[in-house]
């Protein structure tokens, strides 16, 4: 069973249907009890860093989180929690990632980022099958630094770290559940390969 973490985040129901249209069995829960029990845990979210981790401390998820011990995948903002701290609101993260994230700097692009993009890879088996490098869609305004735990690379702008991973968890910056087959795909590597 897969549990997917509500702490009022937005995106929720899409990563639900995805993972449905999987065949996963998946509920939507914030009780720590039931996220303790399942098999596999996914740490969605969109929003506001500062926001979002005041509705964490408010559900005793920011704790809860760190000391998960089975498979979680962070995505979107899920991943800019799990870092050490945000400049979105000079937020503090769970601080499984050290990585910082930061505002994308002003310039000739679009903030936020918004739209597809290929992401390169490391050669695990969160993406087996993906390819070296594949199209994935984003929308952020904010990035995670590149740093030990990068495992995924894209560049908009400058080049940010769009997967991480240490220990069991992981964490993706684009929408996998947005994101077609390759999403799909990716996703089903999460469920039966990690």
């Amino acid at each position: 069973m897969i549990a997917i973490i509500n702490y009022e985040a937005g995106n929720i129901k899409s990563v639900k249907n995805a993972l449905n249209r999987l065949g996963a069995e998946a509920i939507v829960t914030e009780d720590i009890t039931a996220i303790r029990q399942a098999d596999k845990v996914i740490f969605p979210g969109v929003g506001d860093a500062s926001f979002c981790m005041k509705k964490l401390r408010e559900k005793k998820l920011d704790e809860e989180i760190k000391k998960l011990k089975q498979p979680v995948l962070g995505i979107c903002l899920g991943l800019q929690l799990l870092c050490d701290h945000s400049e979105e609101g000079n937020t503090p993260g769970l601080g499984i990632f050290p990585n910082r994230v930061k505002k994308f700097p002003q310039g000739n692009e679009k903030v936020p980022h918004m739209g597809w993009n290929d992401t390169q890879f490391e050669d695990l088996p969160l993406f087996q099958g993906l390819g070296e490098c594949s199209d994935f869609y984003f929308v952020h305004g904010y990035y995670a630094e590149l740093g030990a735990f990068t495992t995924g690379t894209t560049e908009y702008i400058l080049p940010f770290s769009s997967c991480l991973q240490k220990d069991n968890f992981y964490a993706v910056q684009f929408h996998p559940e947005k994101s077609g087959t390759v999403g799909e795909n990716f996703l089903k590597n999460f469920l039966e390969k990690i």
